[in-house]
């Protein structure tokens, strides 16, 4: 079988990867984490937990000559402002900004393809012209590049999340994204059958809920935004790591455990859960959604296999002219 080589940046917990490897598995290739970088500690430990290296830290302060080469690259990268945004200035407007050293490691290892992932915002900052930046930066490092917005409802998760997803690839394919795969999984299937008693709302909380919301659904998890409305469906809304506590109660009852929640991301319950409640829900909403970013890379495998198969052939050629 053939290895497909990765990186993984910005990893957080492993989404990227556990979709990866499930991707490979289900194509006969063998995937291999060749690099992985996260600047959270805690995400550093439950990486090193699951897939048994620790991701290097800081990724500003690594050279990107020491990164090993690899076929794709992927990064759940966090978006801050940029700076001189809008002038369109493509290369030199992303520096300073954590993109950066995404652009400055595909210039330097040119990987054949590469995933982005980011919130659903990015498209429309200030005024479309951060992504535009972005596409255009990749672009002039020689890959062809294609964006949409993807809801983890539909790749069969039953939370409602939203994320832009950039693909690049060096050699021109027909590309596409992955469609829905509707329904989703229905929370019965999602929520545990005993939980802790501390996972129980307040009765003061329990009580201000169902004075303001009736839900129309038997089995529901039940919104709060910050407005204080409420809304209920038979899916979560996006998992947020800064939320309040509270904002998110089934049944208006009780607080989604941590195993709750990283099976709303998509995670594998063999996935082990080594942080406490705080950092668990921290680490599920950040994570990218394993079904979804799984779907986009079943999309793309194919030309990376078939483009690994030729470079091997043009190896074997080469051995074969240079011994005779």
């Amino acid at each position: 079988m053939e290895k497909i080589r990765f990186i993984d940046l910005f990893c957080g917990i492993g989404g990227f990867r556990v979709g990866m490897d499930q991707a490979c598995i289900e194509n006969d290739l063998i995937p291999e984490c060749v690099f992985s970088s996260d600047i959270d500690t805690s995400c550093q430990d439950s990486y090193q937990a699951n897939f048994g290296h620790r991701p290097t830290g800081d990724i500003t302060k690594v050279d990107p000559k020491t990164i090993p080469t690899h076929d794709i690259l992927f990064a759940g990268f966090p978006c801050q402002p940029f700076s001189i945004i809008g002038q369109m200035k493509g290369f030199d407007d992303t520096r300073g900004t954590l993109f950066f050293h995404i652009a400055n490691i595909i210039k330097e290892k040119k990987p054949k393809a590469f995933v982005l992932e980011n919130v659903k915002q990015l498209v429309s900052h200030n005024q479309g012209n951060t992504l535009k930046v972005i596409i255009k930066t990749l672009q002039d490092l020689g890959y062809q590049v294609q964006y949409t917005v993807l809801n983890a409802l539909d790749f069969g998760l039953p939370q409602k999340r939203e994320r832009v997803l950039i693909v690049g690839h060096k050699d021109p394919i027909m590309f596409s994204y992955p469609s829905p795969v509707r329904p989703f999984k229905p929370l019965s299937e999602i929520l545990e059958k005993k939980i802790d008693k501390k996972h129980i709302a307040s009765d003061y909380i329990k009580q201000k809920r169902k004075e303001k919301h009736i839900s129309a659904y038997k089995l529901s998890i039940w919104h709060e935004n910050k407005a204080g409305n409420i809304c209920s469906y038979p899916y979560s809304c996006a998992l947020r790591a800064g939320a309040s506590y509270n904002y998110l109660l089934v049944n208006g009852e009780r607080r989604l455990t941590p195993r709750e929640m990283f099976r709303l991301q998509g995670f594998p319950d063999t996935y082990k859960i080594i942080a406490n409640d705080t950092q668990a829900r921290k680490q599920a909403g950040n994570a990218v959604p394993v079904n979804m970013v799984k779907a986009v890379i079943l999309k793309l495998l194919p030309y990376v296999a078939t483009t690994l198969d030729m470079t091997n052939v043009l190896r074997e050629y080469e051995l074969d002219y240079n011994n005779k």
